[in-house]
């Protein structure tokens, strides 16, 4: 009979004493099988119960001596079957605990099967899955364990794929930024030949989180490749991998890798998709903007065949890629009617899919909005729910902060909902929202998980502050958890039509907007956005350091790749030109070989020496970007698509700004806070006038000092340094919605 059989028909016919061990009558059990050791010294059986009933008393020490004396007079062949009796035993009563969810006494009994068998890999994945449970994983368990070695070594191992694969996917979740994490995916590959699309589907789901909610492109690219070595031509995989690299910096590469997706493509959804990749990765690394604006008209001839497919459903997966393709849009033209236009027809594919694949739940929220709506009237503290994956240290973090920390909590209960909650690494910022919410909802990027939970607490509106920036945050709104909900601050609106208002200002649209929206516009009466000011750190740039003579006149522009249109910079060029001892500043993430060499190129056409362009690396935090602002004698901001946090940044640190307003969102946003900060000098209608207010503001050194001057005493009194009153008058929109929607809906 072997080791095997002889354990597991001794428990399944337990005698008495077993009973007692199984029972938790551990002293008991141990005289019992004493006793029984007495009468048959030489069943080795009694011995390794009788240590186990003394391991579970604590007794680890004498467990093991009573284990050790009962092998010791043994020859090899028979050590070796009492080992494997052993080792039955205790893995026996190891699944058992398990099962009963006593997972400490679960993780001793493994380590002692460990000491016994420190090669068997599977007790080792066990161990690393107890102590994840038990939350005492520190990392240093897969060296100390040496399972990446083991699987690495692939000898005499034969790891339990399904243990392997969920051992994995834990240590993804619970581990994702450790070090070894890629080096222990990487070995976990070749055992698992059956298992591909197990493997991918794990990985990738887990590099997806590190990406965007843990914010480390570079790891989620390093998981993103070991998939392919076992799938090269993976089209999943090869399109999550695209952003990771540019994300991470890697340009090149997340531009070749976006250009492998579209040639693999073969339905429409998955070539608009790797259309919007590729476009991505060129505008991320900045310079290739005429192949850049060649790839955007095919991406819209894809989207305008899409849109002629009459009730075209999409699957899950291709309608949340769907919703964000056309984010470039209005960096290449500013055209709100056309934009609007083609986003409002996307959005409605959008909305239209989700409807269907998610009907069910859509009616639930609706029956029961319906009869919270019965039952409501007067509401004396309004629930305002704020959705975003940005409510952290980002630009909209620190613009929305100033509206939560002025709340009139007697009014009004707010909710924070983290949309892919960073976990691993502390965020001050996104510490600072949950702490001043009356209730934070830490949550992944899971749509109707997220969904549920706003329906679950009644929100009575959900404010969303990212558009379609993130697909997650569309389909939630898609659902509409909640009756009144709105968009602010994050983006242009979405078009979804479910989304009830769009919150804007006088200045942001223009007045004949409204018709190009499918959201109502509301209008704040001053601003659309306020914040009381900013944190400026300690300047660590001198012109001394960029070989710039103290009487030049300094331009400068501090704008990401997205944002370089290569006709306004040649207007900037033109400023540069007409005024003598003049140098621009360069700042932003972009490829740095890239931009410069697109720099340099429309300098040379427009006639203007290399010499006095400076290309700046990023700063080490944001108030220190601040600080370095005051190298600068004027900021040209960009167009089509215009600064926002870093206008507000210029005039608060009282430079001078040269805008140019156009009629989409995103090309007035400099104009309605300069226009809220008391500011008309530098505001531009035309290109003309963008070159005109450039060269004066650089030749002019008394307007820049009563512009500095102003925008210093309009600290005190203009609404957009006014954040107080900005909430109050927020706070009266929201009021008024709920009241327009009671009334409406009676």
């Amino acid at each position: 009979m072997t080791a095997e059989n002889l354990v597991s028909n001794f428990s399944q016919q337990p005698p008495a004493r077993y009973q007692n061990l199984i029972q938790g009558n551990y002293s008991e059990a141990a005289r019992a099988y004493e006793d029984a050791i007495q009468a048959q010294p030489d069943v080795r059986l009694y011995y390794w119960y009788l240590g186990l009933s003394l391991l579970l008393q604590g007794q680890e020490a004498e467990a093991q001596t009573t284990w050790f004396l009962a092998m010791a007079e043994g020859e090899t062949e028979q050590i070796e079957q009492w080992t494997a009796e052993l080792l039955e035993v205790l893995e026996t009563e190891a699944k058992r605990r398990e099962q009963l969810e006593d997972y400490s006494i679960a993780w001793v009994l493994r380590q002692h099967i460990r000491e016994v068998d420190p090669s068997e890999i599977n007790n080792l994945l066990q161990i690393i899955d107890l102590s994840i449970k038990l939350n005492k994983f520190t990392g240093n368990e897969l060296n100390s364990l040496n399972v990446i070695q083991s699987l690495q070594s692939q000898k005499n191992i034969s790891p339990d794929p399904d243990l392997l694969l969920k051992t994995l996917k834990k240590l993804l979740v619970s581990a994702c930024l450790e070090p070894f994490i890629p080096d222990f995916v990487a070995a976990c590959v070749s055992h698992l030949a059956n298992y591909h699309q197990k493997f991918i589907n794990i990985v990738i789901s887990a590099a997806v989180d590190i990406a965007y909610s843990e914010h480390k492109p570079t790891v989620a690219a390093q998981l993103a490749d070991i998939c392919l070595r076992l799938e090269p031509e993976n089209l999943e995989v090869l399109s999550q991998l695209a952003p990771f690299y540019q994300s991470a910096g890697k340009y090149k590469q997340g531009i070749e890798t976006a250009k492998l997706c579209y040639s693999l493509s073969k339905t429409l959804p998955e070539k608009i998709f790797a259309t919007f990749l590729v476009i991505r990765g060129l505008m991320s690394a900045a310079g290739y903007w005429q192949e850049a604006i060649s790839i955007f008209k095919k991406q819209e001839l894809y989207i305008l065949d899409l849109i002629q497919g009459n009730n075209l459903i999409l699957k899950r997966i291709s309608t949340l890629r769907i919703i964000n393709v056309l984010f470039f849009q209005p960096y290449f033209r500013d055209d709100l009617k056309k934009n609007r236009w083609l986003q409002n027809q996307v959005s409605h594919i959008f909305k239209s899919s989700v409807q269907d694949y998610a009907k069910e739940q859509i009616e639930r929220y609706r029956q029961q909005l319906l009869t919270r709506k019965a039952s409501q009237r007067e509401i004396q503290r309004l629930k305002i729910g704020y959705i975003s994956y940005c409510l952290r240290t980002h630009s909209v973090g620190w613009l929305a902060r100033w509206l939560i920390e002025y709340h009139d909590r007697d009014r009004f209960q707010v909710y924070t909902y983290f949309v892919g909650y960073k976990s691993q690494d502390y965020d001050p910022l996104q510490e600072w929202f949950a702490e001043r919410a009356d209730c934070s909802r830490k949550l992944a990027a899971h749509s109707f998980d997220i969904a549920e939970q706003i329906q679950q607490d009644k929100i009575d509106i959900l404010i969303d502050l990212d558009s379609i920036t993130l697909d997650t945050t569309c389909e939630v709104m898609a659902l509409k958890p909640a009756p009144i909900q709105v968009t602010w601050l994050g983006w242009d609106a979405s078009g979804l039509g479910t989304i009830d208002y769009f919150i804007a200002d006088p200045y942001v649209l223009p007045d004949w907007a409204q018709e190009h929206y499918r959201e109502k516009i509301w209008r704040l009466p001053q601003t659309y956005v306020a914040v009381d000011g900013f944190t400026v750190g300690i300047p660590t740039l001198r012109r001394e350091h960029l070989d710039i003579p103290d009487d030049a006149i300094v331009y400068f522009c501090g704008q990401k790749g997205y944002k370089r249109h290569p006709h306004t910079i040649r207007l900037k060029m033109q400023i540069l030109k007409e005024v003598p001892n003049s140098y621009l500043l360069i700042k932003g993430l972009a490829d740095q070989e890239s931009i410069k060499n697109f720099f340099n190129h429309i300098a040379q056409e427009e006639g203007v020496d290399c010499n006095r362009l400076r290309f700046l690396p990023e700063f080490v935090s944001e108030s220190i970007h601040r600080a370095n602002l005051g190298i600068a004698d004027v900021v040209l901001d960009t167009y089509p698509y215009n600064g926002a946090t870093t206008t507000l940044e210029t005039l608060w640190m009282c430079i001078p700004l040269v805008t140019r307003v156009g009629e989409q969102f995103s090309a007035r946003n400099s104009y309605t806070m300069m226009m809220n900060a008391g500011i008309t000098e530098g505001i531009a209608w035309t290109d003309e006038e963008y070159v005109e207010w450039g060269v004066r503001l650089g030749k002019d050194e008394a307007l820049r000092q009563n512009l500095a001057w102003k925008l210093r005493e309009s600290r005190q009194t203009a609404p957009l340094w006014n954040a107080r009153q900005f909430t109050r008058e927020i706070e009266k929109a929201y009021t008024q919605m709920w009241q327009n929607y009671i009334e409406t809906h009676q």
